[in-house]
């Protein structure tokens, strides 16, 4: 389906009609055009038409008009109109005078003149013609049959030309033969076009095919050109009228019309008789197949027609009710009804009787120019009123209008035609009205007197002269082929005198020289008109002076003829203002320059005008040289440039002759030269240009100019200005979270102006785009970015600004990242306890931040009794046992003694950790104070546990949080340090004791950790409850840590659970654990309880693992690998035992562990195998657990395979098992056999599991050899076992020969089976065209697009797989359709198939 396309615009407002005119008169079209001046060609046959005798062409505005003069029968054609892409079709049709038709419908000759008193010599209608003289719709003298203006007609803008060759209209006779022949070029097509041959509007010609209409196609192979033909043979009078041909292919369209008029002869008329006119052809007659409406409808038998005598069909249609019209056209054989009664309805249209007349007026009438013209009517009734119309207007008697009448005939005569008398005519009578119009020839007028050539000079005045046969006449004059007009403002005038026609010229000039004619509607006459100009000489010429700046230049001179010229300076046309006058007396030309310049000196010119002849003269101005550095406004004369910029720096001077100009920079002369300073001179100025100018560049220059009237010299200060340097890098003082603190130092050059301020950006190190963090100028050295990622490293720059611009950045600063420290590590317990190392376990911190994690440290200290002081470590503190003794130890706390204690212990312990917390909910031991102070728990009744600071803690948590990136710490509290303690909800602020905070702050888990303290103190059961009846009593001691913390691991570790090695049996200590990343460590997690250096005995077992409970079996060179977890405390020992004997360390390895033992063996052999015993030991316990291993290989060969018996085709085979089954046992046999003579190997049946077979299907005459090879688990055996005699199978019977065959030839050219197929791809989607082919040898294959050969392209890849050819584009666009073709080629010969891809953009 063709897409729809836009309908181009016309470039005619007004198109040209087809009109019919007479032999001798004169044709005329105009056209209308949309724009003025628009290019029009005019064309008759599709040849373009020049204006001359025969043909006149004009044009105004908008208006064109063709003129043909003296219209013959040759000019019968179709023309043409052209504008741009607008082309429009009309017709000129010639209408003879001297046939005219009869009433019967018959063409005959008329009478020459009718008298007065008979009938009117009127026109006849185009009703009363028969169907092969009726004109064209559109006008009363067409002949023909429709318009092509009425042809269903395609849009001009989906048309495309296909037609290389159109059908012609033709004029025949009746009975002839035509053939219309149309031409369409194949080689842009893929296929053959549909051609469609249609009469009229709608009738297709292929339904009517048969003896009088033939169609034909034929194809020139070698000039691809298809030819269709329509044949018309025996022509009858209704085969005349429009013709179409129509062309099709695919979105292509393209048509043509034609007329075929056929002529009958005037001397054999025939009758119309309605019973054959609307008779339909029958099938099988010898009218089968004519231009008729049979193949429309139903076949009917022919019936035999009984001859009778003739009855006029059209009285009884005439006189018969329409309801009987059909009764009537059945009884005499009128089939065509439809025709009948659009005739019938025509005819009595016609035939409407009128009350007032009983003849009306024709419908045209022709005289020509001075004849006289009758026009007459015949009244049904004499006395109505009768009046005559000429276009509307009342006709009154005269001498030109003279009103007869005879009997009931009105005559209205007209004497003397003129072109006046050229109207519509309308007679009415009564209320009733005819009317009719009367065209006047013209007779062409002749030019009697040819016009003459002339020759004349400029200025003077010319004339044409011609004589025409009549007064009067319409004459037109031309010049070069345009119409010349007389009017105001012409040049020319035109005048008339009688006869005679002049064309006057006054003032001639050259551009009057040209080709003049005169045209009249009877002929031609030209006349060569040529304009010279007199020979002019010099008498006094221009001479060449020298004046001084300021005074008066006079040029004169004097030529022979009186005529104005012009006055020109260097080529330029010189003006007149109030400093120069120009004066022109006769033959004497003057020019006057006063107060002359230096501007005025140059060559002067003058040139008379019209005329190729130039005076010239030279004028010298001396003036001295002068420096103008007005321009400079500063009062030392300095230029300022920014560094970088060109300078050019434009010193104007003045001097006559041009001063030399010298540049210096202190005593070095700068030169025009190309350095990058250099100075250029001009006319009027000099130049000193810097490229890229410098630092270096500022100082003083110094002009100098210099000639023959003098000298001049000046000094210019040239000031080189940039943007500032660029600062030191900046330095990072301090970093935060997402914060940094930065510092740097102005630049060292500030430029030569001041510095304005800072541009600050920041940028990720792994980053290249910064980012600007102030938009107003930082006027400080100091800047504080913020809103940056914790976790990113990060790089900082500055720029510095001053008035000339930014100067480059800065070196960025080290790299920095905005961290932070992690919370505390999270569920920290004890995982193992020997008797010298203690295992803990713990989860990560749950926030650990964009830092990071990198490790953990461990720390420990032992319990003790007493805070050891500065003279020993085993004293032992006394609890505090009551609320007063706390608030004594708060009040200690604020005083200067309490503070001394402190700064005293930290002094000493070196190893104390520097933020050191107690987790919330334990009990701590307060630090050593010299005084015990018991107390009692009334919950549990046992002692008084310390109560630690969580608040203290917690503050001191965020208090190293935020100071661990500056590296400054407060002192950290001691370990078990007692704070004043106020609980949430409790006012005022007091120290409690510890019942009283438990029963505040409603904590359950309170009580539940001073018994699990309790739990793990490491003490038997009858101290405890001797120590619990004591607490009554006696004051209790709570099991504290030391302040002696001591670092486990010196390095970081990133496991999650360590030992801690090297510990004294029995000891109790406390252990905490610390999160460590860039930004430092965290918060200590404290394990609450100590823990007690004592290994608890558990007895062994052993997890042996499911698949080692089922032999484990393993091939010969592989790797055994056995891991055996077990358990028990102490660490267990591990004896392994191969078949009751230990196990030589030197054959296997073992490797023992805490909790894991392997057997490990690089490279098993089958001596591995065997049953191990591993046994694992606590002291007196032990657990036992057998492996049995075994290592297998590929069997040996069978033993002693031989050939039992041989019959027929078989042969039976028998062996032995191998001696060696690989450790493992035969899973069966593979038998194989070869034949004699090639040794080949086949196989005959594998995985065979008995020891003796019958091999069948063996070859008659072939000797075979048999062999065997063993197979189990691990594969076949490496070797096999070939029997020692062969099989030979004899043959029985007849000898068999085998048959000679002809060996096939499948050579073949390439064909292809499957041809490329048109598609519609998706522009972006990609799209493959698939053919295939075959031939052999194998074809290659090429692909093309566009008859280019697709060679390496990445956009396109080729497949040929089993003879399918493919062609994939990728991802194509519209640029990609076209032509694709694939071509197959071998040395049997070549073939190609091509297919069309288009490829459409979705919307």
């Amino acid at each position: 389906m063709p897409e729809p396309t836009t309908k181009t615009a016309s470039a005619f407002t007004k198109v040209p009609k087809s009109i019919e005119v007479t032999v001798g008169s004169v044709a005329e079209f105009s056209a209308e055009t949309a724009k003025v001046g628009a290019d029009v060609k005019w064309q008759k046959d599709g040849e373009d038409i020049q204006s001359g005798e025969k043909y006149t062409i004009r044009a105004k505005d908008t208006q064109h008009t063709l003129t043909v003069n003296e219209v013959t029968p040759d000019d019968e054609a179709v023309y043409s109109v052209i504008c741009g892409t607008s082309k429009i079709h009309f017709d000129l049709k010639i209408f003879h005078p001297e046939m005219e038709v009869n009433e019967s419908g018959n063409i005959s000759s008329p009478s020459p003149h009718p008298e007065d008193g008979e009938e009117g010599s009127g026109l006849p209608t185009d009703d009363s013609l028969p169907d092969s003289a009726k004109g064209r719709k559109d006008s009363v003298w067409s002949v023909g049959e429709g318009s092509t203006d009425e042809i269903d007609k395609h849009d001009e803008s989906q048309r495309s030309t296909l037609f290389i060759e159109k059908p012609q209209s033709t004029v025949m006779n009746v009975g002839g033969d035509v053939i219309f022949t149309a031409k369409v070029e194949a080689k842009d097509l893929l296929r053959k076009p549909t051609v469609k041959w249609f009469k009229g509007k709608w009738m297709d010609l292929a339904s009517k095919a048969g003896k009088h209409l033939q169609l034909k196609e034929l194809y020139d192979r070698n000039a691809k050109i298809f030819t269709f033909e329509m044949h018309i043979i025996k022509a009858k009078e209704n085969y005349g009228g429009n013709y179409r041909c129509e062309v099709t292919y695919k979105d292509k369209f393209d048509s043509c019309t034609f007329d075929l008029e056929v002529l009958e002869s005037p001397a054999t008329p025939q009758p119309i008789d309605i019973r054959s006119a609307f008779k339909r052809s029958g099938e099988g007659q010898d009218d089968a197949g004519e231009l008729d409406f049979s193949g429309l409808l139903k076949h009917r038998e022919v019936k035999q027609e009984d001859t009778g005598p003739d009855i006029d069909v059209w009285e009884l249609l005439k006189a018969a009710q329409p309801s009987e019209y059909e009764k009537i056209a059945f009884q005499y054989g009128i089939t065509d009804l439809r025709g009948m009664l659009k005739r019938l309805k025509r005819i009595k249209r016609e035939e409407k009787k009128s009350a007032a007349f009983a003849k009306v007026l024709d419908p045209a009438y022709q005289v020509d120019k001075g004849g006289r013209i009758k026009l007459i009517v015949d009244l049904a009734d004499p006395t109505v009123d009768l009046k005559w119309y000429k276009n509307g207007q009342e006709i009154r008697p005269s001498t030109k209008f003279i009103f007869e009448h005879k009997g009931t005939q009105r005559m209205l005569v007209i004497n003397n035609c003129t072109l006046n008398d050229d109207a519509a005519y309308q007679v009415r009578a009564g209320d009733e009205k005819c009317q009719t119009e009367l065209f006047v020839r013209e007779l062409p007028v002749t030019i009697t007197k040819e016009l003459q050539d002339t020759s004349t000079y400029v200025g003077e005045r010319f004339e044409l002269e011609c004589e025409v046969s009549e007064e009067g006449a319409n004459v037109k004059w031309f010049k070069n082929g345009v119409e010349l007009e007389n009017g105001v403002r012409a040049r020319h005038r035109i005048k008339e005198d009688g006869l005679k026609h002049y064309l006057y010229i006054d003032d001639a000039t050259k551009a009057d020289s040209g080709t003049y004619s005169v045209m009249t509607t009877g002929g031609t006459s030209k006349a060569e008109i040529k304009v010279d100009l007199r020979p002019l000489r010099i008498i006094q010429p221009l001479t060449d002076m020298t004046v001084k700046l300021g005074d008066e230049i006079n040029l004169k001179c004097e030529i022979s003829e009186n005529i104005s010229g012009r006055w020109y300076k260097n080529a330029q046309i010189i003006q007149s203002s109030d400093r120069v006058k120009m004066y022109h007396k006769g033959r004497i030309h003057r020019l006057i320059i006063m107060n002359s310049l230096v501007d005025d000196e140059g060559d002067y010119t003058f040139v008379p005008e019209a005329y190729a002849i130039t005076l010239s003269a030279k004028v010298h101005v001396i003036d001295p040289p002068k420096i103008h550095l007005d321009f400079l406004k500063a009062v030392d004369y300095t230029v300022t440039v920014v560094s970088g910029n060109k300078l050019r720096l434009e010193i104007p001077v003045s001097g006559e002759p041009a001063p030399k100009v010298v540049w210096k920079r202190g005593d070095k002369v700068i030169t025009d030269s190309s350095g990058r300073i250099r100075a250029e001179s001009h006319p009027d100025h000099s130049s000193l240009i810097i490229d890229c100018a410098e630092r270096d560049d500022s100082g003083n220059y110094s002009i100098m100019v210099m000639n023959e009237a003098g000298l001049d010299s000046a000094v210019i200060k040239i000031k080189v200005v940039d943007v500032p340097d660029p600062p030191e890098a900046p330095l990072v003082t301090e970093v935060g979270e997402d914060w940094c603190i930065m510092n740097w130092e102005p630049p060292k050059y500030d430029g030569g102006s001041p510095i304005l301020g800072y541009f600050i950006e920041r940028k990720k190190k792994q980053s290249s785009r910064w980012m600007r963090l102030n938009f107003d100028l930082c006027r400080e050295h100091t800047f504080e970015p913020k809103k940056m990622i914790e976790g990113v490293a990060y790089e900082v720059r500055v720029f510095a600004v001053n008035a000339i611009g930014t100067s480059k950045p800065s070196m960025p600063s080290k790299a920095f990242i905005p961290l932070a420290v992690t919370s505390e590590p999270t569920l920290l317990a004890v995982d193992d306890v020997t008797d010298t190392t203690v295992t803990m376990k713990w989860r990560p911190p749950d926030h650990i931040g964009a830092a990071g994690l990198d490790g953990y440290v461990i720390e420990y200290c032992f319990e003790a009794g007493t805070v050891p002081d500065s003279d020993s470590d085993s004293a032992w503190t006394p609890i505090i046992t009551d609320a007063a003794q706390f608030r004594n130890l708060g009040a200690l706390t604020d005083s200067n003694e309490a503070a001394k204690l402190t700064d005293s212990n930290v002094d000493k312990s070196a190893e104390v950790d520097a933020s050191a917390a107690v987790q919330p909910g334990t009990v701590a031991a307060p630090p050593s104070s010299g005084k015990t102070t018991p107390t009692k728990d009334a919950s549990v009744g046992s002692e008084t546990k310390e109560v630690p600071d969580s608040s203290k803690a917690g503050g001191e948590g965020a208090a190293q949080k935020g100071k661990a990136l500056t590296g400054k710490q407060d002192k950290p509290a001691l370990p078990g340090k007692v704070e004043n303690i106020t609980p949430a909800g409790i006012a005022g602020g007091q120290p409690v004791s510890q019942t009283e905070q438990a029963k505040a702050t409603a904590e359950p888990t309170l009580s539940k950790d001073i018994q699990i303290t309790q739990d793990n103190r490491g003490v038997d059961a009858a101290s405890e409850q001797k120590e619990s009846k004591d607490a009554v009593t006696t004051p209790t001691e709570v099991a504290r840590p030391s302040e002696r913390w001591t670092v486990a691991n010196p390095d970081l570790t990133d496991k999650t659970r360590f030992t801690i090695p090297n510990l004294p049996t029995g000891a109790k200590i406390f252990v905490r654990v610390k999160a460590v990343n860039a930004a430092g460590a965290s918060s200590p997690r404290l394990h609450p309880q100590p823990i007690l250096v004592k290994e608890v005995v558990e007895p062994p077992k052993i997890r042996l693992p499911r698949h080692l409970k089922q032999t484990y079996i393993r091939r010969v060179g592989e790797t055994v690998n056995l891991v055996i977890p077990f358990q028990g405390k102490p660490r267990p020992k591990v004896i392994w035992k191969k078949d009751g004997v230990l196990v030589d360390v030197s054959q296997v390895s073992i490797r023992n562990s805490e909790c894991d033992t392997i057997i490990f063996i690089r490279k098993a052999a089958r001596g591995h195998s065997g049953k191990y015993e591993l046994t694992v030991q606590v002291d007196t316990l032990e657990d036992k657990a057998t492996i049995d291993i075994q290592i297998v290989d590929r069997p040996g060969p069978p033993q002693v395979v031989q050939i039992v018996q041989v019959w027929g085709e078989n042969a039976a085979l028998e062996w032995k098992p191998p001696k060696d089954n690989g450790n493992a046992a035969i899973t069966g046999y593979t038998i194989q056999k070869a034949d004699k003579k090639t040794m080949e190997w086949f196989t005959v049946i594998e995985h065979y599991q008995r020891t003796s077979i019958t091999i069948p299907d063996l070859i008659i005459g072939n000797e075979y050899y048999f062999r065997a090879f063993s197979e189990n688990m691990c594969g076949l055996s490496e070797n096999a076992t070939v029997t020692k005699n062969c099989a030979k199978i004899e043959k029985e019977g007849t000898p068999y020969k085998n048959p000679n065959y002809k060996e096939f030839d499948f050579s073949e050219a390439p064909q292809f089976t499957h041809p490329l197929i048109s598609t519609i791809a998706v522009a972006g989607y990609n799209a493959t065209l698939n053919c295939s082919v075959r031939g052999n040898p194998k074809p290659k294959i090429y692909w093309f697009k566009n008859r280019v050969l697709i060679t390496d392209d990445p956009r396109y890849r080729t497949f040929n797989s089993q003879g399918v050819c493919t062609l994939e584009i990728r991802k194509p666009s519209p640029y990609d359709g076209g032509i694709y073709s694939c071509k197959a080629e071998n040395d049997l010969g070549s073939t190609e198939v091509e297919c069309k891809l288009e490829v459409k953009v979705t919307q």
